[in-house]
């Protein structure tokens, strides 16, 4: 979209000038003045707004609470790599899958449940 705006604004300026650069010739008319600033006027604000960069959007942190049965053990984590103890700091999530990235050798891999049975 930006590209368009440019090259729009460029048409803009363009023949904006070549109506202020007619109206300036002794033969030329003058009525073409007024209109050919205009038109340059609106090729440099079209290259304005096409420049200036978007707010940055605004970070939504999701909370997920799960309510677990009453008979439920919480095992502790274990790094797959080293054996290290992993805590809930280690863990985050990234394109909707649970990350987790040891502290101690620094590994990352998606954490996964494995069945019950």
């Amino acid at each position: 979209m930006k590209a368009v705006a440019y090259i729009g604004a460029a048409l803009l300026i363009i023949f904006g000038t070549l109506m202020v650069l007619g109206s300036s010739d002794v033969s030329g008319n003058t009525a073409w003045l007024i209109p050919g600033i205009l038109l340059v006027v609106a090729g440099l604000v079209l290259v304005y707004f096409a420049s200036r960069k978007p707010k940055p959007a605004d970070v939504h942190n999701t909370t997920v609470k799960i309510d677990l049965p009453a008979n439920v053990n919480v095992d502790a984590l274990k790094c797959k790599s080293c054996g290290g103890t992993l805590t809930a700091n280690d863990i985050s999530m990234v394109a909707g899958a649970p990350m987790v990235t040891c502290p101690f050798c620094h590994t990352a891999y998606q954490l996964t449940e494995e069945p019950k049975w």
